[in-house]
């Protein structure tokens, strides 16, 4: 059996498999929207120096999907 913590609310769930936990690796949909709520209003965010390479790669990500 394998343990890990909601990273949400640290409750702790215990699995045989990942397919054990509908809502991998939060313990319930309200924790996994709690925590995409956090990505949308901000509140976490990557941050990363915008270097002329990264950009260029986004650009050319942005070509190809356009």
């Amino acid at each position: 059996m394998s343990r890990i913590n909601c990273p949400n609310c640290k409750k702790e769930l215990v699995y045989q498999s990942i397919k054990d936990l509908p809502n991998f690796p939060f313990c319930s949909m309200r924790c996994k929207l709690t925590d995409l709520g956090a990505w949308l209003d901000e509140r976490y965010r990557i941050e990363e120096p915008m270097s002329p390479e990264v950009l260029s790669r986004i650009e050319r990500k942005g070509e190809e999907n356009g």
